[in-house]
């Protein structure tokens, strides 16, 4: 299992699919160097590969970050050259027949030493943050395509909280930023940076999560980067879908997978307040 092992004076830098925006990563790491967050608090929680068109450039700006990964089913296929990214979409939905396009063209774009990269990544990360115990893992406990939204139910995030002997969790996988608070734990997602949360809007997100005498600020953040050249990027490499428009409308192509509460939500842009966990004078 990877050693994370985070220096408590610094917050912690939380983001979720890259997805061959090589844009968008580069601007997440201009937002740790401008926090002054070093590599060792910083973790993103998996997908770095999927619906943009710059899948190898993206893997080694991470690798060179230095910065741990999660495993995400992209990860897992790309990495074992699996038939199709695993992303747990229905089999003929549009959600599907999308991620076809954008598998089949980063499949053979990744490097073997990425790949062989990929393979070694852990599932879970465990570490320990202020005197909370945390788990980082991409989609749930044990699968990691399970699609858990801010709309699912209580008892499944606090079943895995429990399976996972956690304080918090730290997930990704659903592409829309949320936390909340469960009888035995936390639920937090930071949402992804390499494509739009439906919201109407272009922005991305991420989450910085702050260490402050024994309280830990939870707080999300809108990425803005250059999403016009990451688009034409994607034009000119024959991906001129509806992931390259969505980048611009912050509109999903499709909506299969989203649960009746979060489609009520299309294109209303997110707003998410900042979560302080535990209590000042806490031993």
């Amino acid at each position: 299992m990877t050693s994370f092992t985070p220096d408590h004076s610094s917050p912690l830098l939380i983001f979720g699919g890259p997805y061959s925006n090589l844009q968008a990563t580069h601007a997440i790491r201009q937002v740790a160097d401008s926090l002054g967050i070093q590599p060792g608090n910083v973790l993103c929680t998996g997908d770095l590969v999927a619906y943009c068109a710059e899948p190898d450039e993206t893997v080694e700006l991470i690798r060179d970050w230095g910065i741990a990964v999660v495993a995400g089913n992209c990860e897992e296929s790309v990495g074992n050259g699996s038939a199709d990214c695993g992303c747990g979409f229905s089999e003929g939905s549009s959600c599907d027949l999308l991620s076809a396009q954008w598998y089949n063209f980063t499949l053979p774009r990744v490097s073997e030493t990425n790949k062989a990269w990929m393979r070694q990544l852990p599932e879970q990360i465990r570490f320990n943050y202020g005197h909370y115990r945390f788990t980082a893992l991409h989609g749930g406990f044990h699968s990691n395509n399970q699609f858990i939204f801010a709309s699912g139910t209580a008892n499944e995030k606090s079943r895995q909280l429990a399976l996972t002997e956690s304080d918090i969790i730290l997930a990704g996988h659903c592409g829309i930023p949320f936390g909340q608070e469960i009888d035995n734990g936390y639920w937090l997602n930071a949402g992804v940076i390499g494509m739009p949360a439906n919201d109407g809007t272009p922005d991305t997100w991420y989450m910085l999560i702050t260490l402050i005498e024994q309280q830990l600020v939870c707080s999300w953040h809108r990425l803005t980067y250059d999403h016009s050249a990451t688009a034409a990027q994607m034009i000119s490499s024959g991906l001129n879908n509806g992931y390259m428009k969505a980048l611009s409308t912050g509109l999903w192509p499709s909506l299969d997978v989203l649960p009746e509460s979060e489609k009520a939500l299309t294109g209303q842009p997110i707003t998410l307040s900042t979560m302080t966990i535990g209590s000042a004078d806490s031993s």
